[in-house]
């Protein structure tokens, strides 16, 4: 019984170590190209370097201010990118599909997400993704955050 339920841990330890979940109250954040062509790839990062300035001084604590902070500055975010790219684009916040991701070398399942997305033209190039709440990218943060699997650090005692 006792190798039995080890075999089991170590199972779901190592199915934890290859995907991680953000906690529940997380934002995501997404720019989707038109196309992976050059000008559209670099039309993209301009709308980065944009949304970070329109996000940078955000100083949301919970998951609730953070969602009235965005839903407040959509029309913002709208009238900016309008001023900076010539193309059609969208701008959709709430649960949007996510294919699986890698980020800071963790794996993150595919599925339906509470994200602010915004999509360039077609929306069928590579896009840029971080984590808005709680803040992962485009602030500066004097300590990282780190998540971690429970799961694995108690097989790491283990062994």
């Amino acid at each position: 019984m006792k190798k039995t339920v080890i075999i089991i841990a170590i199972i779901i330890g190592i199915l934890a170590m290859k995907k991680d979940t953000l906690p529940e109250d997380t934002i995501r954040f997404r720019i989707i190209a038109n196309s992976n062509n050059v000008e559209d790839q670099e039309t993209k990062k301009k709308i980065v370097k944009s949304m970070e300035k329109e996000l940078q001084n955000r100083n949301a604590k919970t998951k609730e201010e953070e969602e009235k902070y965005i839903k407040e500055m959509i029309p913002t975010f709208e009238n900016r990118i309008s001023n900076e790219i010539g193309t059609p684009f969208q701008i959709h916040y709430g649960e949007n599909y996510f294919p699986e991701k890698e980020y800071q070398g963790k794996t993150y399942e595919a599925g339906m997400y509470e994200s602010l997305v915004i999509t360039l033209g077609e929306g069928r190039g590579d896009n840029f993704w971080c984590i808005l709440f709680p803040p992962l990218c485009m602030i500066e943060e004097e300590e990282p955050v780190e998540y971690k699997s429970w799961i694995k650090e108690a097989i790491s005692k283990l062994f």
